[in-house]
């Protein structure tokens, strides 16, 4: 089976009963490619949004032509206004005001419990002296334009016998943030695995000291994608076991 690509990520997770969306890519690729691997998205029961940018959200005005009355996770700051460099748009296609008609908003800077096993994260804190944050564009607080330094970026973890298997967005919080993070709110020193973008694209100390981090931690499981260069990679691959990833890949833990 093919199925459509674009430059975003979106996740269908099962857990239990429970039938969780993680971030809705940039367009309609969503509806069609669930259909594609036969998910109804109508019975999904929880959404999750990794952070506000346009390629995790942008599917949202399709997945809600499929399904109303959902709960929607995320950060409070999730769907302000954000803008790139140029002065571009590059937010939620759905503000709040109108998610509120269609969805039931909970708006965490704390971590969420979404299903027995699976956790939302909620505003990461800085753990580490090598990843520090950065503005991408303007937001607007209060009114006023000011750097975006994507403080809503989130993840969410899945707590198994083996460790933390934890899914990622784009990791603008940086990635060992993350991982360090999921490890205090679960209560387990244990990364088995790790999915999604790293923000990753120089060669240079910051990707060497991630690169550190990542291999101390015994991390079995390591499926860099979106928003990491080749060239990351090809870093990543001389010292890590990483694993290729594409649209319709399905990971049993």
């Amino acid at each position: 089976m093919y199925y459509l690509a674009e430059p975003g990520v979106s996740y269908y997770i099962e857990d239990g009963n429970e039938k969780i969306l993680f971030d809705t890519g940039y367009s309609s690729v969503i509806i069609e490619n669930a259909r594609r691997m036969n998910i109804d998205l109508s019975e999904v029961n929880k959404l999750v949004i990794s952070h506000g940018h346009d390629d995790h959200t942008g599917g949202l005005k399709y997945f809600f032509e499929e399904k109303r009355n959902i709960e929607l996770i995320a950060h409070p700051e999730c769907f302000d206004y954000k803008e790139d460099a140029t002065g571009i748009y590059i937010g939620s296609p759905l503000p709040k005001k109108e998610l509120s008609k269609v969805c039931r908003l909970n708006l965490s800077k704390e971590p969420v419990q979404i299903s027995e096993h699976i956790t939302y994260l909620g505003e990461i804190p800085n753990l580490n002296d090598f990843e520090t944050r950065y503005s991408i564009g303007k937001s607007i607080v209060n009114g006023e334009k000011v750097d975006d330094t994507i403080n809503d970026d989130s993840a969410i973890v899945y707590k198994s016998d083996k460790g933390l298997f934890v899914i990622t967005g784009c990791s603008h919080s940086g990635i060992c943030n993350i991982l360090e993070y999921a490890k205090k709110v679960c209560n387990d020193n244990r990364i088995y695995g790790v999915i999604g973008g790293f923000h990753l694209f120089e060669v240079n100390a910051r990707l060497d000291k991630t690169i550190d981090y990542l291999k101390e931690n015994n991390i079995k499981l390591l499926y860099p994608c979106h928003c990491v260069s080749l060239k990351a990679k090809i870093e990543m691959a001389k010292r890590l076991d990483i694993n290729e990833v594409g649209v319709g890949l399905e990971i049993n833990i």
